[in-house]
C-alpha cells in the first residue's frame, strides 16, 4: 500500500478535505491520512510515499523530517531541499532574468546585529548606508518586508522617509527588503499546481485577510490574463516548486510579481471561497496520486540530486538530442544577443494558452504548451546554479 500523508498544523479545512479527496475515488493500492510521527529513527525508513507539507517552515523538527523522508524515498510536495535554499530577494532577482516584471527592490542591512556577531563581523559593509542612493531607487512609498517571511508578518507599508526609518528601526535582526510600491488597478493571486495548472483569482491584499478574494470581479483583457498565466508558470517551473501562489500587482497594464514564495499557499475553505476551494484540492489530489504512483524515487546521493538538478538534466536531456538532429539550416539561426530576451524565452516559454472569459475565479486554459528545449533546459539549470551556490555558502 502506497501511503501519501498530509502534515498540517493550524489550518483544518483543507488537510482533512484533501485525504477524503483521494480515499473517496477508492484508488488501488493507494491511501491518504493524516501524518503522524514521533522521534525519527535514522536507520527506519517514515512509511509514506508522499507527504503533503504544510507546516514545515515553522516548525524546523518537520523539515528535518522531510528530507530524511526524501532520501529514504518518499517524494515531498514541495521539495524540502529546495524550499530550505530559497528566500524572496533571490525570487525577484530570478523573475527579473527570467523577463518577469518585479518592482525596484533593495536588500538592506540587519537593524540590530544578529545573534553571535559583532561590529567587527559587519567590517565588509558599508558605513554609513548610502540612504539616498536607496530611496533615489526604489522611491519612498514602498514595502518593508523581511527577506524570508510570509502571513504579512513584520511588513510595513511606509509613504515616505520618516515612516520607513520608524519601520526599519522596529525590525530587530531581521534581514530586509525594500520595494517600490506598484500602484495596482488590478491585483491576481494565481494558484499554480504541478508547473502546468493556473487559476487566477481576483485579490484585494488592502481588505480584511477574510475579504480579499474577490467574488464578483469585473471582466478583464485577455492579453492581460494570458500574460499573468504565462509569466506564474515561468516563476514556477524556474524554482521548481508543484504547488505554489503567485501574486501580481497590475500598474499602466503592466502585472509586477510581488510575491510567489507560497509553497504551502493559503487553501483555507472560508478565505478563498467555495469554488476555488474544491478547485485546489482536487488538483494537489491529482498531483499527490501522480506522484505516488511514481515513487518511490531514489535520486543520487548528491545534494544537487536532492535539490532536483539532476532529475532536471535527465529531463531535458532527450530534448537537447532531438534538437540537435535539427536541419543545418534551422540550426543556422543566429542566437540573440540579448541574453534577456534568450532567458525569457527559455524557462518560461510557453505558447500563448487560449484566452478564456473571465470568470468567478477566472480559470484559464490548463494545457500549456511545454518550453523550447534547449532554452528551457539551459534556463532551468541557471536556477539550479544560483540556488546551489546559496545553499553551499549557507552549509559552509
Amino acid at each position: 500500500m502506497k501511503k501519501i500523508g498530509v502534515l498540517f498544523g493550524m489550518e483544518n479545512s483543507f488537510p482533512g478535505a484533501l485525504v477524503e479527496n483521494i480515499n473517496a475515488r477508492n484508488l488501488d493500492g493507494i491511501q491518504a491520512e493524516f501524518v503522524q510521527t514521533g522521534a525519527v529513527h535514522l536507520d527506519k525508513a517514515p512509511g509514506y510515499s508522499v507527504i503533503v507539507d504544510r507546516i514545515s517552515h515553522d516548525v524546523p523538527f518537520y523539515r528535518a523530517f522531510l528530507k530524511h523522508a526524501a532520501i529514504n524515498g518518499a517524494v515531498i510536495i514541495n521539495n524540502p531541499f529546495w524550499w530550505s535554499a530559497d528566500d524572496k530577494f533571490f525570487n525577484y532577482t530570478l523573475a527579473a532574468k527570467l523577463g518577469v516584471a518585479v518592482p525596484a527592490t533593495v536588500i538592506l542591512p540587519h537593524k540590530q546585529l544578529p545573534a553571535g556577531t559583532t561590529d567587527r563581523s559587519l567590517r565588509n559593509l558599508e558605513f554609513p548606508l548610502d540612504w539616498d542612493n536607496v530611496f533615489a531607487y526604489v522611491g519612498e512609498h514602498g514595502f518593508l518586508k523581511p527577506v524570508d517571511g510570509g502571513g504579512w508578518r513584520d511588513v510595513h507599508h511606509v509613504h515616505n522617509r520618516e515612516e520607513f526609518f520608524r519601520a526599519y528601526d522596529q525590525s530587530r535582526d531581521l534581514c530586509m527588503m525594500y520595494q517600490r510600491a506598484v500602484e495596482f488597478t488590478e491585483y491576481f493571486r494565481c494558484y499554480v499546481v504541478a508547473q502546468k495548472h493556473v487559476r487566477i483569482m481576483a485579490y484585494d491584499p488592502r481588505m480584511p485577510h477574510a475579504e480579499r478574494y474577490v467574488q464578483n470581479p469585473p471582466a478583464y483583457s485577455k492579453k492581460l490574463l494570458r500574460r499573468v498565466e504565462q509569466d506564474a508558470l515561468k516563476l514556477c517551473r524556474a524554482l521548481g516548486y508543484d504547488l505554489n501562489t503567485v501574486e501580481f500587482a497590475v500598474e499602466d497594464g503592466i502585472p509586477y510579481a510581488i510575491d510567489f514564495m507560497n509553497p504551502a499557499p493559503d487553501a483555507d475553505l472560508h478565505s478563498v471561497g467555495a469554488e476555488n476551494f474544491e478547485w485546489i484540492v482536487e488538483q494537489v489530489a491529482d498531483l499527490a496520486i501522480a506522484k505516488a504512483k511514481a515513487a518511490p524515487q531514489h535520486p543520487e546521493l548528491l545534494w544537487s540530486a536532492f535539490l532536483g538538478a539532476e532529475a532536471a538534466a535527465a529531463k531535458a536531456a532527450p530534448k537537447k538530442r532531438k534538437a540537435k538532429k535539427k536541419s543545418k539550416a534551422a540550426a543556422a539561426k543566429p542566437r540573440r544577443a540579448d541574453r534577456t530576451v534568450a532567458v525569457v524565452e527559455s524557462a518560461a516559454a510557453v505558447a500563448p494558452a487560449e484566452a478564456v472569459e473571465p470568470v468567478v475565479a477566472l480559470e484559464t486554459a490548463p494545457a500549456v504548451d511545454e518550453a523550447q528545449p534547449i532554452d528551457a533546459a539551459e534556463a532551468l539549470e541557471e536556477a539550479i546554479e544560483l540556488k546551489l551556490m546559496k545553499t553551499h555558502k549557507q552549509r559552509s
